[in-house]
């Protein structure tokens, strides 16, 4: 027997689609569950359990927190798997950014300090700018170099 009018009822009244209603197999309700015509008797059906609602399915994560736990790893970062060119994965402007921070900070440090003076700051600040250095450390190597850093050596 097909049941589409209760499979439609109890889907309405139960707040999930027709693939979810699930209506008892059970030979000795197969009459009631066809006679069920109206809202109140399909009501009744679910009070009974004879119709009832299957569970979700949900797509399982398992797969995604396997792979999160390689790439932490340091898995799954090859050639094959790569979309952008380096740059659009880690951009140079960011490390630029970061590095011209940092020395521009410490410069700034070491005036405050009186370790340096406002004319070598402002001739440093402009090799900085320029790209003259790499590091903090090789900053402070050309400052000593040129034997322009006064006070104990940090």
């Amino acid at each position: 027997m097909r049941f589409d009018h209760q499979r439609r009822l109890a889907a309405s009244l139960l707040g999930c689609g027709v693939n979810r209603v699930h209506i008892s197999t059970d030979p000795a309700e197969q009459e009631n569950i066809f006679d069920a015509i109206t809202r109140e008797q399909v009501r009744d059906l679910i009070r009974r359990n004879v119709i009832s609602m299957r569970p979700e399915h949900g797509v399982s994560r398992a797969r995604a927190r396997a792979r999160a736990v390689k790439r932490k790893q340091g898995r799954r970062r090859g050639q094959g798997t790569r979309k952008g060119s380096s740059n659009a994965r880690t951009p140079e402007k960011g490390a630029w950014m970061a590095n011209i921070r940092r020395l521009r900070a410490h410069l700034r440090e070491l005036k405050v300090q009186g370790r340096i003076d406002v004319r070598t700051y402002r001739r440093f600040y402009r090799q900085a700018k320029g790209g003259m250095f790499k590091s903090r450390a090789h900053l402070n190597q050309q400052l000593e170099m040129a034997g322009l850093l006064k006070g104990a050596a940090k």
